[in-house]
């Protein structure tokens, strides 16, 4: 493939990306919108608790199945993805054992006996993800994401209608869970649809297997050290303040877009392009990458400053009265999320090079960081303290993700800088344009409660 083939290839996977995750932010904003007028707010700390341990399980169990067919050299070839399947496939199976395994347990714990019945089925939708087509990670290996865009929005649409109808007429928490099922069901169909010519079937290839477990053992610390990194905020408060989940989960999801948003890009373009040029010279390979993120950085400083000085409004416009409490905790949040941003455009080609022992071990320092400083946030400032203490607990993995690139001669720390400041400034501009015309500050919901 030619350079100039491969840059023109680069720049539609990036557009269909941007594409996808715009069209997923609206379609799940609008059925948040919808569903918090449907249901009452205590399923949705149901559901994040739910979530977090299904989440939680697939995320320790993570071999690095994907990243593999992307990564390696053989990743075309039949015998590999059909191994690679099968090992999916066998995942998938003793996710939803263990699905069943802790749920009374965690039903003794956070004194919730619904959720006995209600993580083994919700632990289902792990099983049949696991069945899809690995059609999927061939078409991120080769940038062709116009399909797998579509494929993600259409699936996004459909189980947002499921959910929304079945709640308007029976609203309990079934909807969501019933909804979700039945999206995973066909999105299993639709996905063996991507590339007809591959027909997955269960094969196992002993060297095959090799390259995958090899490659995916820092993958598994690593997405097991991220789940309790990302996942430790829920199981907390979900414990310390559980009606507060609600709000708080309903705050983070919009806090989080520009991350998702981001991880899109460094996942389906970012990494499949330094994979392709992981022998290059590290200082050539570095200024490749500083190029093609400088424009992303400051991009995301200018759309973060918007969220940060408005998105309270939003919230306070949209959602019904009972949310309130999550408008003044989403501008903190998306604060927050400022050092994930930088780190995410970067760490991406860690992993691409073969060196994914950084996030692991920065996701480690980031766990510790939140078992102790949310229930000493929360002891001193209540839920206020707890939000502010996660709102910033990006910062651990972002000095050690740093600490890698710099090991690894692809630090890139000069752009973070310049783009902080950027950040900075345009949220100086706005909250003192926004206070000056007489609109408070995005925090006032809090600071009038104290």
């Amino acid at each position: 493939m030619s350079s100039n083939t491969f840059k023109q290839r680069a720049i539609r996977a990036t557009i269909w990306t941007l594409i996808e995750q715009f069209g997923g932010h609206i379609i799940r904003f609008g059925s948040n919108l919808i569903l918090t007028r449907l249901l009452v707010p205590e399923y949705f700390s149901l559901m994040a608790l739910i979530n977090t341990f299904i989440s939680g399980l697939e995320m320790f169990s993570d071999v690095g199945v994907a990243p593999s067919v992307i990564q390696n050299k053989h990743g075309d070839n039949p015998v590999f993805f059909n191994t690679a399947w099968t090992i999916q496939v066998m995942r998938g199976l003793g996710l939803w054992l263990a699905s069943i395994l802790i749920a009374w347990p965690i039903a003794i714990y956070y004194q919730q006996q619904r959720m006995l019945w209600l993580i083994p089925i919700a632990g289902l939708n792990a099983l049949l993800a696991s069945l899809q087509s690995t059609s999927i990670f061939t078409l991120k290996r080769n940038l062709e994401l116009s399909r797998l865009s579509k494929f993600g929005m259409l699936g996004y649409l459909y189980k947002t209608i499921i959910i929304i109808f079945w709640a308007w007429l029976n609203p309990t928490i079934w909807a969501i869970v019933g909804g979700s099922l039945i999206s995973g069901f066909i999105d299993i169909f639709r996905s063996h649809k991507l590339i007809p010519q591959i027909s997955n079937r269960f094969t196992w290839d002993k060297n095959a297997a090799k390259d995958i477990l090899s490659f995916g053992k820092w993958i598994f610390i690593s997405t097991a050290m991220t789940f309790l990194a990302m996942q430790s905020d829920r199981l907390i408060l979900g414990k310390l303040a559980f009606p507060m989940l609600a709000f708080y989960s309903i705050a983070l999801a919009l806090a989080e877009m520009p991350k998702q948003t981001i991880a899109g890009i460094s996942g389906n373009v970012m990494f499949p392009i330094v994979a392709k040029f992981q022998d290059l010279p590290r200082k050539q390979l570095r200024e490749k990458i500083l190029q093609k993120r400088w424009l992303l950085v400051v991009g995301m400083a200018l759309g973060l400053s918007v969220i940060v000085c408005f998105g309270d409004i939003l919230i306070l416009t949209l959602y019904d009265r009972r949310y309130n409490d999550a408008a003044w905790m989403l501008p903190i949040l998306s604060l927050g999320t400022w050092p994930a941003l930088l780190e995410m455009t970067m760490s991406s080609s860690l992993i691409a090079i073969g060196k994914p022992m950084y996030s692991a071990s920065g996701n480690f320092f980031k766990f510790i960081y939140m078992i102790i400083g949310v229930p000493l946030g929360f002891s001193l400032l209540g839920i206020l303290g707890a939000v502010i203490v996660i709102a910033f607990n990006d910062l651990p993995i972002y000095i050690t993700i740093n600490y890698g690139l710099w090991k690894e001669k692809l630090i890139g720390i000069e752009q973070d800088v310049i783009a902080t400041l950027v950040l900075i400034g345009t949220i100086t501009i706005l909250l003192s344009s926004r206070y000056f015309l007489g609109f408070g500050l995005p925090i006032d919901g809090i600071l009038l409660k104290n």
